[in-house]
């Protein structure tokens, strides 16, 4: 026998498990197999059961004690009643409302406008599955009550800022009750309709007819405000308790040959995710106009009428008298225009004033606030953000400017360009040559500060404003001169920048480079900004689209005044992809022919549609677009480098190499209010 074996003690236990290790792998995958037949088996059988859920439910009642029913769909999670009072009826219609809507076991929740802050909170109703309801009264001269006074502004704001867009909203689902008197006719329920009308701008469902609370009785719908509410109140708990059930719309009793969606919607059974399906890809019906009849019996009225194509003989005295009404209307229209013409021919001597009624309409609506007749006064949005203790623009990072005590003005709202990103999208007069009435810059430079701070005081009391922040908003303490239009083409300009370094107000003025005689005669503010949309002639031509014949000579020649300035000067560049990102070595060359002191590198902003630009969102830069643009141009201007970054602006800043000029000296303190030279 072989000695190795000797030593090998078969007996052990181990030594057999080991030697036997196939057998028993075997096993074990037999096993496992049977187990997944097994599954299998059981699976198709539970398939084909035309009663699968009954086992669970029979299970559930002998182990729990109770059958569990199937999990449903929710299609309302809650209720939301906001409300804007002055003297309590609204806020006490809100309790009833509250008090009402218990019953259906919903969870339901009453917020005062004044404590709500819609910059942060609103968008959170897209997805939350609530229906808001916003009872709103309307105050002196068609203004908010003060407690709703923000929310109204920011919602204005937003729904005519192209930043938000038409779908900001979309899927928050609303209903308006507006409380006024319609003694006072002109601004009855104004607030109510202008809530109704923002919150449809900006995508959001209206689940029902606004209603309006008549403080009037003898017009009233109902007798009285109270009972205006009531009537709207049943409505909307009846509207709420459709929607519970998963109906999309309300039946206005007037389906066509007898067929319901709304009924069958409601009879059938929903199924999960259903209620982000039936979200249809066009606005509903009563979507479809921002401005609703306020009574649905008067619009099923009108639609039924107009559906009838025979004529009772007995309304035909109110056609004539309707043809009767339209032809002294359109006699005294005539009259008016003859009117107008007479007094346009006596002023024909005089200059005319640059806002003219139809653009004022358009500015003020934009948010600006008009001075005199040919400038205004906007608040920035860096100014609000600043205002409540968050971030400020690019030039706090790049320049130390704070934000919230900088003023965005222009005195003069003409441009000779019509840019294809002007954020005003060319609602603001052009020429090349001020042909205008003119303001005095001290009648101006006061307005100015009196409508900056008035828009500053609305922020008092809002959510999230800082006190000290608030106090110190007060006082402005910087004029950006870049607004809208070209500041330079103002004949006082000299003097109103006087005005402004008199009151320890420092000033950054931008210029389009179109007037080069203007900048050499231009006195030296705290810094002058010259834009560089472009960097060759056919490029310039197609981005700015200027009035002048001589356009590019008129560009150099602005550069070249601009590197005999005595001052801080800067490059300001907007970069448009595929119009105007590969001419780098161009850029360089025009770096060169005017030297300045700076050079801001910005992408476009997408200022939405419009028919005057094509421009989409596929011609804004992503931010690693322009950082990798501003490297390759500093590759090309060796005194140049890259001095600072705000990436929420998309914006870099470029700074010259100089001895004696370091950039954390640009830290914005008192000293800089005034000019500073160069040597």
């Amino acid at each position: 026998m072989d000695p190795a074996l000797d030593t090998w003690d078969f007996s052990s236990p181990l030594i057999s498990l080991w030697i036997n290790r196939f057998y028993i792998y075997l096993g074990f995958a037999f096993g496992f197999s049977l187990w997944i037949c097994f599954q299998i088996v059981i699976r198709k059988q539970n398939k084909n059961s035309p009663e699968k859920t009954t086992p669970k439910a029979s299970q559930n009642l002998m182990t729990n004690g109770y059958i569990s029913r199937p999990k449903k769909e929710v299609f309302v999670s809650g209720v939301k009643i906001f409300y804007g009072s002055q003297t309590g009826t609204a806020k006490g219609f809100a309790t009833i409302l509250a008090e009402a809507l218990s019953s259906l076991n919903l969870p339901v929740a009453m917020i005062n406008l004044k404590d709500y802050d819609p910059d942060d909170r609103l968008i959170e109703e897209v997805t939350s599955k609530n229906v808001c309801a916003f009872l709103v009264a309307t105050y002196t001269d068609g203004q908010p009550p003060e407690s709703a006074a923000w929310f109204c502004k920011w919602l204005e704001e937003a729904a005519n800022d192209f930043r938000f867009g038409k779908t900001y909203l979309k899927g928050m689902r609303y209903a308006v009750f507006g409380l006024g008197n319609s003694v006072y006719l002109s601004h009855f329920n104004t607030v109510g309709k202008n809530v109704d009308k923002w919150l449809w701008m900006l995508g959001a469902h209206r689940v029902m007819t606004r209603g309006e609370g008549d403080g009037n009785v003898v017009k009233s719908k109902h007798g009285s405000v109270e009972a205006d509410f009531t009537a709207w109140k049943t409505k909307f708990i009846s509207r709420l308790q459709a929607l519970r059930k998963g109906e999309r719309k309300h039946c206005g009793g007037n389906c066509k040959k007898g067929k319901c969606e709304s009924n069958q919607r409601g009879s059938e059974v929903a199924e999960p995710g259903s209620h982000v399906q039936e979200e249809l890809p066009h606005r509903d019906a009563e979507d479809e106009e921002p401005f609703g009849s306020t009574n649905e019996e008067e619009s099923d009225t009108e639609d039924h009428q107009s559906s009838n194509p025979v004529i009772d003989v007995e309304d035909l005295g109110k056609i004539m008298d309707h043809v009767k009404k339209e032809k002294r209307e359109k006699e005294q229209l005539e009259g008016e225009t003859s009117a107008i013409r007479s007094t346009v021919k006596s002023e024909a001597s005089e200059r005319r004033a640059m806002i003219t009624p139809a653009l004022r309409e358009a500015l003020t609506k934009q948010g600006y606030q008009l001075i005199g007749s040919h400038s205004g006064v906007k608040l920035c949005r860096w100014t609000k953000s600043m205002l409540r203790g968050r971030g400020g623009c690019y030039k706090h990072t790049f320049y130390g400017i704070e934000s919230h005590r900088c003023m965005e003005t222009t005195p003069s709202l003409a441009c000779a360009n019509k840019c294809v990103f002007c954020w005003r999208h060319h609602t603001n007069p052009v020429g090349t040559e001020w042909r205008w009435k003119m303001d005095q810059p001290e009648m101006i430079l006061k307005e100015a500060i009196e409508n900056h701070q008035n828009m500053i005081k609305q922020f008092k009391g809002v959510p999230g404003v800082k006190e000290e922040r608030f106090e110190e908003g007060m006082t402005v303490k910087h004029c950006a001169l870049s607004l809208v239009g070209e500041p330079i083409m103002y004949p006082e300009i000299n003097k109103f920048l006087k005005l402004l370094h008199e009151c320890k107000i420092s000033s950054f003025l931008v210029t389009n480079a179109q007037f080069p005689a203007e900048i050499r005669d231009l006195k030296p503010v705290t810094q002058l900004y010259v834009s560089v949309d472009a960097s060759t002639k056919d490029s310039l031509k197609k981005i700015d689209r200027p009035l002048f014949r001589d356009f590019w000579q008129r560009f150099l020649d602005s550069l070249k005044a601009l590197a005999a300035k005595q001052q801080r000067t800067v490059y300001r560049l907007t970069l448009v992809k595929a119009w105007n990102v590969d001419e780098l070595q161009a850029y360089a060359e025009l770096v060169s022919l005017g030297n300045p002191d700076f050079i801001e590198v910005k992408g476009v902003t997408y200022c939405g549609e419009s028919s005057a630009s094509s421009l989409t969102m596929a011609n804004v830069p992503w931010h690693e677009e322009v950082v990798r643009f501003v490297c390759e141009l500093v590759d090309l201007i060796p005194d140049y480098e890259v001095a600072c970054e705000h990436e929420h602006s998309n914006c870099l800043l470029i700074a010259h190499k100089k001895e004696n000029y370091s950039f954390p000296s640009l830290l914005w303190k008192e000293a800089y209010i005034q000019p500073v030279s160069k040597e």
